[in-house]
């Protein structure tokens, strides 16, 4: 096994659980993290969640369960050749998206929209809120009782009122320090799974086509090697040769600019770490053509209109599942007429405490299952 550095997360320097536990036998705490994510409620769900595309729409598309695989696999190559904790990157790659909305950004754009007089919504607080405190799986505590580390690398971003409401996970927004390397690691890998991958579904659905991704550097440079490999390469073999180099691209550019900032600041701890500056990213060049593929596929993928017309169906469906139930919070299951309050909702306190409920509710459903449940509220003749 590969030696650690000092300023990566271990058990010695882990700032631990909220509620003490006994230590793990045959695995480590960070190892115990994972688990209890992949074996819970969210993470099932994120297999009919999606990605770019609603679930419905084909099989092979990514869906959010794959995604969070994905990236998994790309953090722990680089925090393995970073010398930093793998365990606690995977923890935090799979944990990463538990609190996304049906139907992706379009379905966050419309929950947050119908949140904003009650502190607005956002998946990283509430993939943070999910192990905190709606996982129910354990007697002696709500969430699933993560390390601190762990729940830390989650909240990639946060406002400085949600900050101070979170107390301790969220102080470093307040304080203008970095989490842990593993944490900034897994931020990246993000970022290079579902650009990558994002190209990937859009060549699959016909949405977009090569030629035109033969005018974008971060393609067509690996497109050309390819071609240049293999004479008379095409379809879904020149996809994914040209995906797999632009991916490895990214990785080992991470890693080499990595390595150098990490020299520049030569960290000896982990408080050193959160107090430099950030110490993972891309290089000028790397980070100019990522900025430049975002553009491209925001302009060609996302707005094109076959996605329009369903990220609009969806915003539909998530606005009216949310008034449906902030009028008639009885139509709520059960532990979510529990969690709102109901009997005390005459407040503007109690108002925005039945918002969270219902927002919790309607963030925790996939794809389908909205849509089913929007066609039982709305639809005559269904139940």
């Amino acid at each position: 096994m590969t030696e650690l550095t000092s300023y990566a997360v271990q058990a010695g320097n882990s700032r631990g659980r909220a509620i003490v536990e006994p230590a793990p036998t045959e695995r480590n705490e960070f190892q115990r993290d994972r688990d209890r994510i992949v074996h819970s409620t969210a993470f099932r769900r994120l297999e009919y969640k999606t990605q770019v595309f609603v679930n419905h729409e084909g099989d092979l598309f990514r869906t959010r369960l794959t995604h969070s695989i994905e990236v998994a696999q790309i953090a722990r190559g680089i925090a393995r050749s970073l010398r930093v904790n793998e365990d606690l990157v995977e923890a935090i790659a799979l944990a990463h998206d538990l609190g996304h909305t049906p139907f992706g950004h379009a379905g966050q754009d419309a929950l947050n929209a119908c949140m904003q007089d009650y502190g607005g919504f956002e998946h990283n607080l509430q993939s943070l809120r999910t192990v905190d405190l709606l996982e129910e799986r354990y007697a002696a505590f709500d969430g699933l009782n993560l390390c601190f580390e762990t729940r830390e690398g989650i909240l990639k971003h946060c406002s400085p009122q949600h900050a101070r409401e979170l107390g301790d996970v969220g102080r470093r927004f307040l304080e203008n320090r970095r989490p842990s390397v593993e944490a900034q690691i897994c931020n990246l890998a993000d970022e290079i799974a579902y650009n990558n991958h994002d190209i990937d579904d859009g060549l699959r659905s016909g949405l977009l086509v090569i030629e035109q991704l033969d005018n974008v550097a971060a393609f067509s440079r690996h497109a050309q090697t390819v071609r240049r490999e293999y004479p008379g390469i095409a379809g879904r073999r020149l996809i994914h040769e040209t995906v797999r180099r632009m991916i490895n691209a990214l990785a080992l550019d991470l890693i080499t600019e990595t390595r150098s900032r990490i020299s520049a600041v030569a960290p000896l701890s982990l408080d050193d770490v959160q107090a430099a500056p950030a110490l993972v990213a891309f290089s000028t060049e790397m980070h100019e053509q990522q900025k430049n593929l975002k553009v491209f596929l925001r302009d060609h993928l996302y707005r094109h209109y076959q996605v329009l017309r369903m990220t609009n169906k969806a915003r539909r469906i998530v606005g009216d599942l949310f008034g449906a139930f902030m009028e008639e919070p009885s139509l709520l299951p059960p532990q979510y007429q529990q969690m709102s309050r109901l009997e005390q909702a005459d407040t503007a306190r109690d108002h925005s405490t039945k918002a969270r409920a219902v927002a919790d509710y309607i963030a925790g459903m996939t794809d389908r299952y909205a849509i089913r449940e929007h066609r039982r509220l709305f639809a005559v003749g269904e139940i």
